[in-house]
């Protein structure tokens, strides 16, 4: 994933500033929160959100068969899955 530094903000930055850091999620969708320099949270657009909630009731419509074939049309980071048919059962549970 692919993320750009404008879309990241301390968490200093989310408490001073809230209002500029939601204008900020609605431009770019979500922005990533970091505490001490480490990824803490993540604030989605309502936009982003429905999407993404559209797409996870989508898959836990699925059935294992059709999973796998979600799961092979993924990226792929060398010859190695990024993303195993466990962890995506895991996390539409």
């Amino acid at each position: 994933m692919n993320i750009s530094t404008k879309a990241i903000v301390s968490n200093s930055e989310m408490i001073k500033n809230y209002k500029t850091c939601r204008e900020k999620a609605e431009s770019f969708g979500k922005i990533f929160i970091l505490k001490n320099n480490q990824p803490d949270a993540v604030l989605f657009s309502i936009a982003e959100y429905e999407r993404l909630s559209s797409f996870i009731e989508y898959l836990e419509s699925l059935e294992g068969k059709d999973i796998s074939k979600v799961i092979g049309s993924l990226p792929k980071e060398g010859n190695r899955e990024m993303y195993s048919i466990d962890h995506l059962r895991n996390d539409i549970k």
